[in-house]
């Protein structure tokens, strides 16, 4: 699925999906400090950010690619630094912020190459000793995954990516994937938790921290 599609999808339903992944709130306020800089990757329409404000951080950026996220967030959250992401690159300098937040990010580019890139610009602009955080879904074994997944690997090439009924992709990972994915960030806890999807189904998900 070309990078266009996704876009589409993601325009086409951005007044009407409502994110349900937990925040892990006592691993960020562990790792951070109030006055820390953070950026969210994929930030949707803001709703992790605002818990942040509501939790006292106030140096939050997010950036997405779907304007229509965008435009969702900043009237549900007009005090919320929003930003429109036009390119894969992201728009600020080396070393920028002390965080970057990817949050059901990975689930949505399909190429490993892709997930390369992304993580590659996280490291980029993270300060030295800067954290990432990343929660994102697993593979799982239920028959309905099992189904998707045989159903979509020769179309893809890959195990565990898979079309949604309204057009959307979506990939679930391995932890070796996630390990190696992440390999030039000094893993701080990588930790396997179930998840509800957006879509109101259970899911293998994990949460991982890492240090630059």
């Amino acid at each position: 699925m070309s990078r266009n599609d996704q876009l589409n999808y993601w325009n086409t339903v951005a007044n009407e999906k409502k994110f349900t992944l937990p925040i892990p709130m006592h691993l960020i306020s562990n790792h951070l400090e109030w006055n820390a800089s953070i950026l969210d990757v994929g930030c949707g329409y803001g709703r992790t950010l605002n818990e942040l404000v509501l939790e006292g951080f106030e140096q939050l950026i997010g950036v997405d690619f779907s304007s229509k996220m965008i435009e969702r967030g900043k009237s549900l959250y007009p005090e919320l630094d929003l930003k429109t992401l036009k390119t894969p690159a992201l728009p600020f300098p080396d070393e920028s912020f002390d965080a970057v937040i990817l949050f059901a990010v990975l689930t949505c580019i399909e190429s490993n190459e892709e997930q390369i890139a992304l993580l590659s610009e996280i490291h980029r602009v993270l300060k030295p000793a800067g954290i990432v955080l990343i929660s994102d879904f697993l593979l799982n074994t239920d028959p309905r995954n099992l189904d998707r997944y045989k159903k979509y690997q020769d179309i893809f090439e890959q195990y565990g990516t898979f079309k949604l009924p309204n057009g959307g992709v979506c990939r679930h990972h391995t932890l070796d994937w996630v390990r190696e994915s992440t390999s030039t960030f000094q893993e701080i806890s990588l930790e396997t938790i179930q998840y509800t999807t957006m879509n109101g189904n259970p899911s293998n998900g994990y949460s991982y921290i890492g240090r630059k």
